[in-house]
């Protein structure tokens, strides 16, 4: 399989064009994959687009790259949408990683009232930057066409807002039903997945859930990590939807 580049802008270069990958990016497929001049890769530009090209040039500072074909991959339709609670250490950041991974359209961080961490305004821009970098990462390492987006954090208010709006299922241990009972082949509004902090998701919060609609449901007998429970759910979904 050929090695795989994100470009930082939408692209609508097709055969017969250029695209050249600057910055990071051509740092790292120069000096840590060394691609070679006439190498054939492939570039991304997290929106859609899938080019396949050889390079031209190839240099630390920039690499140039003439496109043989190009695809479009529509958006997956509907949209599974993680919802991750902030969690202590790196494990809100392992979840996304294997979430995006495994095929998530979008992650919202998610201020819980048992949340450890906790992002004040400075914070929360920075923890939003830091998490779209693992993003970014993860569906290059995956060769995704579409990068999912990373939302700014809401508060459980503005969770059961959206909740409303949605196909919301909160990871609860105690829920009655199980996730994977659940008839979703199809479904058109997105799927929220909602998984809580370490202690999990407090009373008042799944009411509140429950009260805007959501669904609240289990994976198992078992109690799962916050770095586990959203990557687990979101295999089952994507099997249930027919994306897998």
């Amino acid at each position: 399989m050929a090695l795989h580049f994100v470009l930082d802008e939408p692209t609508s270069a097709g055969p017969g064009d250029t695209v050249v990958l600057t910055g990071s990016e051509a740092h790292h497929a120069a000096s840590v994959r060394r691609v070679r001049v006439g190498e054939e890769i492939t570039v991304g530009d997290g929106r859609g687009a899938w080019l396949t090209g050889r390079c031209e040039s190839v240099a630390p500072r920039e690499v140039v790259v003439r496109v043989e074909g190009r695809t479009d991959a529509a958006p997956p339709r509907p949209r599974v949408v993680l919802v991750q609670a902030l969690a202590k250490g790196d494990r809100d950041e392992l979840a996304i990683q294997a979430a995006t991974e495994l095929g998530v359209d979008e992650i919202v961080p998610w201020q819980a009232a048992r949340s450890v961490s906790r992002w004040d305004a400075a914070k929360a821009e920075k923890g939003r930057a830091r998490w779209s970098t693992i993003v970014r990462e993860a569906a290059k390492q995956a060769h995704r066409a579409w990068i999912p987006e990373v939302s700014p954090l809401v508060t459980t208010a503005q969770l059961t807002t959206r909740a409303a709006a949605s196909l919301a299922l909160v990871l609860e241990p105690t829920g009655d039903e199980r996730l994977t009972r659940l008839e979703l082949a199809h479904e058109d509004r997105d799927v929220l997945l909602v998984v809580g902090p370490e202690g999990g998701i407090a009373p008042e919060e799944l009411e509140r859930l429950a009260a805007a609609g959501a669904a609240i449901v289990r994976l198992g007998d078992s109690v799962l990590r916050t770095s586990t429970a959203g990557p687990a759910a979101l295999a089952v979904v994507s099997a249930a939807l027919g994306r897998w």
